[in-house]
């Protein structure tokens, strides 16, 4: 990868830059697992959230006719779970941030955390977050609540652009949990979330 395409992908936030010139390595672990399928092309914001949807059998009403048919032939064809980790990773940007213990009980009012439980597994301790927020509530929320930029922080939140209505109605399946989990630095997390995937596109087929 040529140091201009790093520079892109961190101007677009699919990585993320500490300082100039350096790269948070946690945030490029994240990208290069969901970037497996080598030039496999992402789809847009709205089409990711609508096979998130389509998975979980809910009715992805934002897509067009011939969209939303085209997306579920696509699902039909998928048997990789890289490539449908390639394919939706452009649902949200992934941002982390360390947060006062004190802020959490807030920052939990106004993120939609994933129900791991969903995938078996018990929830985040206490100190910890990883959920989706608005991508036009972000800066308020960071400032608000004395969020800090950190590569290690414990607050994990994926920025998304789509109506968070619908994200916050689908943010409570199994799908997206197991998307989240599939591209975690932790291997037993993502060994649950690339099963849970698995199983998902076999029911869909």
């Amino acid at each position: 990868m040529s140091s201009r395409h790093a520079r892109r992908l961190a101007d677009t936030g699919a990585i993320s830059r500490i300082a100039r010139g350096l790269i948070d390595r946690g945030s490029v672990d994240r990208y290069l697992q969901s970037q497996r399928m080598g030039r496999t092309r992402a789809w847009a914001e709205h089409t990711a959230w609508g096979a998130v949807a389509t998975l979980a059998g809910q009715d992805a009403d934002w897509l067009g006719m011939t969209q939303a048919s085209r997306l579920r032939q696509s699902l039909r064809e998928l048997t990789d779970v890289d490539d449908l980790l390639t394919r939706t990773r452009d649902r949200a940007r992934v941002r982390t941030f360390e947060a006062h213990r004190a802020a959490l009980p807030r920052l939990r009012e106004v993120v939609a955390v994933s129900n791991t439980r969903a995938l078996g597994l018990t929830d985040a301790v206490d100190a910890s977050m990883d959920g989706y927020v608005a991508a036009s509530d972000l800066d308020k929320i960071s400032r608000d609540l004395s969020l800090r930029a950190d590569p290690t922080g414990t607050v994990t939140l994926r920025v998304t652009g789509f109506d968070f209505e619908r994200v916050r109605a689908l943010v409570d399946t199994s799908v997206v949990a197991a998307l989240d989990a599939a591209t975690s630095t932790d291997p037993r997390l993502r060994g649950v979330g690339r099963r849970a995937l698995a199983e998902s596109l076999e029911a869909y087929r």
